[in-house]
């Protein structure tokens, strides 16, 4: 039997189904070798030498391969279609050279898991590409360099960062740059008119005033409210009728398929799902043989996909929703050899409704590419747009009203894309009106008028970053309407617009714009709130540092020309040693101009570039960089010893003033009380103290016997004003307990935590309306809320097995579970889930540990974990193990696994961030 390797177990079987028994089908659970993480392992004295390690994990299943290989001649390198893909197949053969003599071994790729692709792949074997492995071993290294050498820069000259690389630092200057554009952009007052017009016929439509005067009016000519009295004024003492009434006939085309970056914005704006996730869904569809490979810059489609979307198109909605010729969308890959087929079913005719898939994240994603490719097939949608102009007699006055009517709706029967803003030419439709017809003000402005005038006016403008209070003017019989507006700064970006915009700029390509979105987010330089991206502190530290000392390196254009020499490599067209060699020189000078920096002068020069947001301009005119607290010391940037950046003043330890970098300019009042005595308790002061993290109380003083004396913070609802020792005691006595759960006699007790007041019972926590009643909450109401929460199945609620399935052959119940992503099977520590096809309740105890035991070997942590109960039988048989000596080899060879767990550990924690691809070819 042949051998064929693919990266996961879920793709392993679902080949091994199409190909029979003719094939042994094995995975090699994605890389089976990787770069040690440490210095030496790309050689840039020697020609750039790689030095490869074998994983741990990774030594069974290239064993597995070896054995299988032993009773066959023939190996099928079947990975993922694409760059990251042919570097597994590399690795393996270069893993497995020595095995491999006298053998034949073949590349194989296909776009689909289906039958009819994977038979017609073995029809067409080849040899690994060399052009892309040199562009996988080129980017590697390149990511090696930047990781391992500007990660400890970072680390030794800015206390706190964590990593930087190749691509990352540069995505998140993009979210830096915009935060600081927000900050410095200031709003332009403006203010429009509009007025609620009537025809013959009762109906009523809006109108915009576009003149004035005679004269055409520009979106700033209204810039205060005493020009829209005057506007307002003009258009009400003046008769009005249509002047004109143009309609033009219009259409729109529908979208291309999707490409991975269009996949990962789409999701983002409807579902609100980051990339990663979108990735995951998809990754998992494509294993099932859903979906055609999910990491590509390609929107072209196979012809026979073409003809089939035409057919389901036909049979669903009708002949009238085919167009007459097929659709043909160009191929915006830079590089057609690294260019597949766009993201689409591998079946026109398995509609959503139709998916055999359980997982609600799934379903999204394969409602959302179906309705893409369907919709990418049919007719245009058709609209007739109207413009209606409305004058005055003396030509003083006009006012537009425009619209559209959809004719026929075509594509947007199936889908309709999401949009970054909330313009939509397309959604007001105009009733129907004559040239020359008088037209009549209709009143109708009377509640917008009373919100806008009322006193609780404090709004959030639709894009963040500035706040405005509204106003507006009305007409005597409240039909027209004069708003003030303000100009907006630019929207902060999400997701969907980040990799939009890394996309537009060349940084990154499809495979690793899901990673490197998370890696910011998982090093603490940009948090997503509200499915918007904000850069923290250090983000914002990082990001300077890099501008004033590797500034090359974290520009755009560097960064995109890059890509396109990696491209070039991949297409065979350059040498990649040459590509590593020519950046290696200007970067290992970069690092050297670096060495002798001290880290006060980073501080000072981060503190000079951040001047503007740290130190803004005080209202009474003082120097905004003059201490509140002592008046005379100056602020500065500092770092602590825990790592991170905070603003001191420079007169310490006389004046103790800090408050964190991102922390609004110094609050005097919350200054003036720190060191506070609010009373005694046990002998000791109590007090107020204001910290870098904000106010807090503390019992006691710090000594050398007492080093973290009792403390707690302040909640933000509470003024410190009316601070006494009675709440300051109640704050340093939480938790505090309500009483013994009535079911099981457990303590139940309510504190404050890091996501507000909650009440806990065991590992179940349910969260508390207010601060004030975690001080109050009763046991009646603090069990219906728990009970509440376990039932919705929050942390820590015990779910309820499907089934039981009895004694694992090792010890140990075996049980079926509910999940939220499907059912699965538990036994100890290790969970496997269950496949599609198989009922929960039909699951046997063999299948059970069959699916278990494939979990295992792939999570090596588990597997360990899940031993230990046999461990424990076995240390309790050791008397009569004394009679059998041999038996003794099993606690060696346990013994023998532990230090190589100890090894494995710094791949996880000491290697500096790079920018791999998002787990291509692997198994999430």
């Amino acid at each position: 039997m042949a051998v064929v390797v693919v990266e996961s177990p879920a793709k392993a079987k679902t080949i091994n189904k199409y190909l029979g028994s003719d094939y042994t089908v094995l995975a090699s659970f994605g890389h089976v070798r990787d770069l040690p993480p440490k210095d030496g392992s790309v050689d840039p004295e020697h020609d750039f030498d790689m030095k490869w390690e074998i994983a741990s994990d990774s030594k069974k299943h290239i064993k597995a391969i070896t054995d299988a290989l032993k009773d066959d001649d023939t190996l099928i390198l079947a990975t993922d279609p694409d760059r990251e893909g042919e570097a597994i197949s590399w690795h393996l053969e270069q893993a497995l050279e020595k095995k491999l003599k006298g053998k034949n071994v073949s590349r194989v790729t296909f776009n689909a898991i289906t039958k009819n692709a994977i038979l017609e792949a073995m029809k067409s074997p080849r040899q690994v590409d060399t052009a892309l492995v040199e562009a996988y071993l080129a980017r590697r290294a390149l990511d090696y360099l930047v990781g391992f050498n500007l990660s400890p820069v970072l680390w030794r000259k800015l206390p706190g960062a964590k990593s930087a690389g190749r691509v990352q630092s540069v995505c998140l200057r993009l979210i830096v740059e915009r935060e600081m554009e927000i900050e410095a952009f200031n709003p332009r007052e403006y203010w429009s008119v509009v007025a609620q017009m009537e025809t013959p016929r009762g109906q009523t439509f809006e109108a915009r005033l576009t003149m004035l005067g005679g004269k055409k009016l520009d979106k700033y000519d209204l810039a205060n409210q005493t020009d829209a009295e005057m506007a307002v004024q003009a258009v009400s003492s003046r008769a009005l009728m249509v002047n004109s009434v143009e309609a033009k006939p219009a259409s729109r085309n529908p979208y291309a398929p999707f490409m991975t970056s269009t996949l990962q914005q789409e999701a983002s704006r409807k579902f609100g799902m980051g990339a990663k996730a979108t990735m995951s869904a998809a990754q998992r569809l494509y294993e099932a043989g859903y979906i055609t490979y999910m990491r590509t810059d390609g929107i072209d489609m196979a012809p026979e996909a073409v003809m089939q979307a035409r057919d389901a198109i036909k049979a669903k909605f009708g002949e009238s929703y085919v167009p007459k010729s097929p659709r043909m969308y160009k191929n915006k890959a830079k590089n057609a050899q690294e260019a597949h087929e766009c993201i689409r079913p591998t079946d026109m005719f398995v509609s959503p409704d139709k998916l055999k898939v359980s997982a609600d994240d799934q379903r999204k994603i394969y409602d959302l590419i179906w309705k893409r490719t369907i919709a990418s097939q049919m007719e245009a949608a058709r609209f007739e747009r109207t413009t209606v102009l409305i004058g005055s007699k003396d030509e003083q006055v006009e006012l537009r009203a425009t619209g559209s009517v959809v004719t026929f709706d075509g594509f947007l029967k199936v889908y309709d894309q999401g949009r970054d803003d909330d313009d939509d030419e397309d959604s007001n439709r105009l009733p129907q009106v004559m040239q020359g017809e008088a037209l009549k003000l209709a009143p109708a402005y009377e509640e917008a008028f009373s919100k806008a005038q009322g006193e609780d006016t404090l709004v959030e403008d639709d894009k963040p970053g500035i706040r405005r209070c509204p106003a507006a003017v009305m007409s005597e019989n409240a039909a027209i309407l004069g708003a003030q507006h303000h100009t907006q700064p630019p929207a902060r970006y999400t997701e969907a617009t980040l990799v939009k915009r890394m996309e537009e700029l060349g940084i990154g390509r499809p495979s690793t714009y899901a990673s490197i979105v998370t890696t910011i987010q998982d090093r603490g330089y940009v948090r997503k709130d509200k499915n918007r991206l904000f850069p923290e502190d250090k983000g914002r530290l990082v990001t300077v540092f890099l501008e004033n000392y590797f500034r090359r390196y974290v520009e755009y254009d560097f960064t995109a020309g890059l890509e396109n020499q990696l491209d070039d490599v991949s297409a065979g067209e350059r040498d990649y040693k040459e590509v590593l060699s020519r950046f290696w020189r200007d970067f290992s000078a970069a690092l050297e101009e670096t060495s002798e920096l001290r880290i006060t002068e980073v501080l000072d020069k981060i503190d000079e570039v951040l001047a503007p947001h740290i130190y803004p301009p005080r209202e009474d005119g003082s120097n905004p960089r003059i201490c509140h607290v002592c008046g005379s010391g100056q602020l500065h940037l500092k770092t602590a010893r825990s790592g991170g950046a905070f603003i001191g003043c420079g007169n310490y330890p006389e004046c103790r003033y800090t408050r964190p970098l991102s922390a609004p300019d110094g609050d005097d009042a919350a200054q003036a009380l720190d060191g506070k005595l609010l009373g005694y308790d046990e002998g000791m002061q109590v007090t107020l103290r204001v910290g870098r993290f904000g106010p807090y109380v503390q019992k006691g003083e710090v000594t050398e016997d007492v080093p973290k004396p009792p403390r707690a913070s302040i909640p933000k609802t509470w003024s410190l004003e009316d601070l006494d020792i009675e709440k300051a005691m109640l704050l340093l006595n939480l938790p505090r307990e309500i009483g013994p759960h009535p079911e099981d006699g457990e303590m139940i007790e309510s504190a404050i935590g890091r996501f507000g007041p909650y009440v806990k019972h065991l590992k179940t926590y349910a969260n508390l309306p207010s601060v004030e009643d975690v001080f109050t909450v009763g046991m009646n109401h603090a069990v219906e809320l728990l009970a509440q929460k376990a039932a919705r199945g929050g942390r820590g609620a015990a779910a309820k097995p499907l089934k039981e399935l009895g004694e694992h052959p090792d010890g140990g119940a075996v049980s079926v579970m509910p999940g939220r992503y499907g059912p699965y099977v538990k036994w100890e520590k290790v969970n496997a889930t269950i496949p599609k096809e198989v009922e929960p309740e039909q699951v046997t105890m063999e299948q059970a540990v069959e699916w278990l035991a494939e979990k295992a070997a792939k999570s090596p942590k588990k597997k360990a974990a899940a031993k230990k109960p046999a461990a424990k039988k076995t240390a309790a048989k050791k008397p009569a193990a004394k009679k059998a000596p041999a038996k003794k080899a099993a606690t060696p060879k346990t013994a023998a696994k532990k230090p190589a767990a100890k090894k494995a550990a710094p791949k996880k924690t000491a290697a500096p961030e790079t920018d791999p691809d998002d787990g291509a070819g692997t198994e999430d």
